[in-house]
């Protein structure tokens, strides 16, 4: 059986109760040693194998998950943040589904919760913005047209951007012609949830500049948009003049 499990977004703490266990009994753990926090790894039990798949290729880590499922043995593909985002786990999926290989995914806590929580900040915005896009810079890795910079950021909503950090010149041309005002805010958080975690506040217009100055190339999420200002709104969630299935508007 093979466990995807999500490492979360950095400190050692910040991994779900099941993933942490499930590392604890893995005799094979294949992890991304340029992205987890090593620390994870202290629960792995005497004589468990532990392999970096940062210096491997996708037919080494199967050849891996072949081999000690021969030998029954338990193996966990452990992912930075949660699989589910920039993971590269479809491609793994796809190669144990075409051998028969049972496995299963434990999910974990994104840099995208970690960096709004370093930020203090909430992304839907009551009357700001509703909608978050979650995406990355077009560089060696590209991305379809249809969801070019410049088009997503047309929507004026909250834009969190992945694996971006080392293409701030292009994006920070692509955000402001595709419609944000160059005043607009921003950050950069390094290393969400880290020990050694930073943010730089900017705006879209001297996006470029912060990263360059900070000497940021990798390991940082960008958030642009009306989730950085304050917006003086409340949710009607809790308005006492708005009813709920748990209690009724107050008159007034």
């Amino acid at each position: 059986m093979v466990h995807f499990v999500g490492a979360g977004c950095g400190a050692a703490d910040l991994i779900t109760v099941r993933g942490a266990r499930l590392i604890s009994e893995a005799d094979l753990i294949i992890y991304a040693g340029s992205l987890v926090n090593t620390e994870l790894l202290a629960p792995a039990k005497s004589g468990a194998r532990l392999l970096d798949s940062a210096k491997m290729t996708l037919e080494e880590i199967i050849e891996e998950i072949k081999r000690a499922e021969a030998e029954g043995l338990t193996t966990v593909r452990l992912h930075s943040g949660d699989p589910s985002l920039f993971g590269a786990v479809r491609e793994q999926f796809e190669r144990l589904d075409a051998l028969g290989i049972g496995y299963d995914v434990c999910p974990g806590v994104s840099a995208l919760s970690g960096a709004a929580a370093a930020l203090r900040t909430e992304y839907t915005v009551p009357g700001g913005s509703q909608t978050v896009i979650i995406t990355r810079t077009a560089g060696r890795t590209p991305v379809p047209e249809r969801e070019a910079i410049s088009s997503l950021a047309a929507h004026g909503a909250t834009m969190v951007l992945f694996l971006s950090t080392s293409l701030t010149e292009k994006l920070q041309r692509e955000l402001l012609a595709g419609g944000f005002a160059g005043d607009t805010p921003a950050a950069i958080v390094y290393k969400a949830g880290w020990p050694e975690e930073k943010i730089y506040r900017c705006t879209a217009g001297t996006l470029d500049r912060t990263a360059k100055e900070a000497g940021l190339k990798n390991t940082a999420l960008i958030i642009v948009g009306p989730c950085l200002e304050g917006s003086g709104r409340r949710s009607l969630l809790y308005d006492p003049a708005f009813s709920t299935g748990f209690r009724k508007a107050e008159e007034r």
